[in-house]
């Protein structure tokens, strides 16, 4: 327990925060990753370049200090980030390193303003919030490692079936290479990827949602092939995964992961996608399709049919359960989608369009997708009036604020 001189300290260094803590973050990482290179075959070098890594820690140091006397407050966004240092292999060990380096990141940014006062006082908050982590990680190793079919760290799966299914989304049937048995999943969790790319001086890792009901002898993984465009550069992970490995090559899978998790109520159920972010949706549509009576109403926004992966997949099970129904939004139609009556809706998904084919307002709401495509969503349907508590949505990647 931090005493009260300590909280009252933490406290002031809020405004402060708020301010400076990305560029706190920032030099953070630069000052880890110098000392302790080994630790980039753990953390996501494009999230690096991008700052949605230091903009994500920032806003989580930030939340940590609003909230220093009442840390129950944030137990959900510790849940959240545990479940990603679980999949990602995140041990004890590496705490001591991280709270070293940000204390140091913190004195250099501050200057002067950082007293000797200050400095004990994050030293303090940040030993009781590793400790936080530790056992909330510890717990989650446990029981991944204990579950039937589980491990704890990574664990080697043949590619058994490669299946092309848009033009930039290809799905990968995994199966144990030990051929034991297979841990189940809840619709919407995740699995890490572990790579060792020929050529390539670190070990990558890459998040991907489970797109597939539990319960079958195999994962899937359905992964959108991150071209190079005027933004970012290609995505390494994405395209050797779509033009390098093949049926029969083994990639390295950590135990499923993630709070992005479809709830166990019988209230109807919204599932509302953008591009690649229909994954952890068909998840959770096939498992209600094979388990419940809810109704679902399966909404996806692609640009066109060209890149609208796994339709046929939700068309079928619509097409045979009377309580659920399929709805697609086209941002640029083709002609070929336009002559064939291919979507639903042209341009964007907004509340009018919502409020139209959703059959009962008082549903419970998931989203996922790019972040300018969960911005606009979660505007419209706090707009329509659905609340907070109603809407569920994940990040790809780090965590960020819509």
């Amino acid at each position: 327990m931090l005493n009260q001189k300590t909280i009252q300290v933490i406290k002031s260094t809020v405004p402060v925060l708020e301010v400076h803590g990305v560029a706190i973050t920032k030099r953070f990482y630069e000052r880890l990753f110098a000392q302790h290179p080994e630790l980039l075959n753990i953390f996501n070098h494009a999230n690096q370049k991008q700052g949605r890594q230091q903009t994500a820690l920032a806003n989580a140091v930030y939340a940590a200090a609003m909230y220093i006397d009442n840390l129950a407050a944030i137990l959900p966004a510790v849940q959240q980030i545990a479940h990603k240092h679980r999949s990602l292999g995140i041990k004890p060990e590496h705490y001591p390193i991280v709270g070293e380096n940000l204390l140091a990141a913190i004195k250099e940014v501050l200057g002067d303003a950082a007293t000797e006062e200050i400095l004990g006082a994050w030293a303090e908050a940040y030993g009781v919030i590793a400790d936080a982590f530790i056992g909330v990680e510890a717990e989650m190793y446990e029981q991944s490692r204990e579950q039937a079919g589980g491990w704890a760290d990574f664990r080697g799966f043949v590619v058994e079936k490669k299946v092309r299914e848009s033009d930039v989304i290809t799905s990968f049937y995994l199966v144990p290479q030990d051929r034991q048995a297979l841990a189940s999943f809840k619709p919407g969790q995740y699995v890490s990827v572990k790579l060792d790319i020929p050529g390539e001086r670190f070990t990558h890792i890459r998040q991907y949602s489970l797109s597939d009901a539990p319960g079958k002898p195999y994962y899937r993984i359905s992964v959108k092939r991150e071209d190079a465009n005027q933004e970012k550069p290609a995505g390494k992970i994405s395209v050797y995964l779509h033009e390098q490995v093949k049926e029969g090559d083994v990639l390295q899978l950590s135990a499923p992961a993630g709070d992005f998790t479809l709830d166990q109520g019988e209230r109807p159920v919204v599932l509302i996608s953008g591009g690649v972010g229909l994954t952890p949706m068909v998840s959770m549509l096939k498992t209600m399709a094979e388990n419940s009576a809810r109704q679902v109403t399966f909404i996806h926004a692609a640009q066109n049919g060209s890149l609208h992966a796994l339709r046929g997949e939700v068309e079928a099970i619509a097409n045979e359960h009377p309580n659920i129904s399929a709805y697609w939004c086209y941002s640029q139609p083709t002609a070929q989608d336009r002559e064939s009556g291919a979507f639903h809706k042209e341009g964007f998904i907004d509340r009018e369009w919502l409020a139209s084919i959703v059959p009962v307002k008082g549903s419970s709401y998931y989203f996922c997708g790019p972040v300018p495509f969960m911005s606009a969503v979660k505007r419209a349907l706090t707009e329509w009036g659905i609340p907070e508590e109603d809407q569920h949505f994940e990040f790809f990647g780090p965590a960020g604020s819509l």
